[in-house]
């Protein structure tokens, strides 16, 4: 069951003022017209009107409210969440480029990744980080609830931005020295020479003292 306080960021005993301010400051934020129609904030901008109009209606709140009461009262775990495993597979990377995130929570029956939304308690899920921040950073945050003991623990990952310069610092240095890949086997070869070479002179000596003494 969805909990539509926690989409638009309210308690459960929040006043209709409360929902509706909460609903205008997220709309605004999460609107697609606002996010060249990303996929992700259409889908958010549809759970914060879903919960709008859920929890706006006086008949429709009451009986959601009863309902997620008794789906809370019916979480068997009574453990603090934990927060096993939140990783990512880069955590310097440039803009657009793809990362994926793994986490593993326990005894958590909301888990929220910000800035994506809700997820399952165990999974990953790949992204693509289109901005960041002043400072080059993008922050992603780990949400592990219990709903029934109103107890949250977080965890983030930071995200650094990569510059071009040091994305491509290993292309440019191979480029600018070319002939090193093959400085060892030049070495070998003129190795290989020299002890040619004083096998030769000593096969002419060997060869002298038989003549001499034969």
């Amino acid at each position: 069951m969805k909990d539509y306080y926690y989409f638009l960021g309210i308690t459960q005993n929040a006043s209709a003022e409360d929902i509706k301010k909460a609903y205008r400051k997220l709309s605004l934020k999460y609107h697609p017209d606002k996010n060249d129609n990303d996929e992700f904030f259409s889908d958010r901008f549809k759970e914060i009107k879903e919960a709008y109009e859920t929890l706006t209606d006086t008949d429709r709140r009451r009986l959601y409210d009863q309902n997620l009461d008794s789906q809370k009262r019916n979480v068997k775990s009574i453990l603090p969440p934990k927060i096993k495993n939140f990783s990512a597979s880069k955590i310097r990377a440039i803009k657009g480029e793809e990362i994926t995130i793994y986490w593993n929570t326990y005894d958590a029956d909301l888990v929220k990744i910000v800035p994506f939304g809700l997820e399952k308690p165990n999974g990953e899920r790949t992204i693509r980080i289109k901005e960041f921040d002043s400072q080059g950073k993008f922050q992603i945050l780990l949400h592990a609830t219990n709903t029934v003991l109103h107890k949250t623990i977080v965890q983030g990952i930071t995200i650094t931005e990569l510059a071009e310069s040091e994305l491509n610092s290993e292309e440019k240095d191979s480029l600018n020295n070319p002939s090193e890949s093959f400085q060892k086997p030049q070495k070998k070869e003129v190795n290989l020479s020299k002890m040619t070479s004083v096998l030769i002179f000593l096969a002419l000596i060997a060869l002298i003292v038989w003549l001499m003494f034969s």
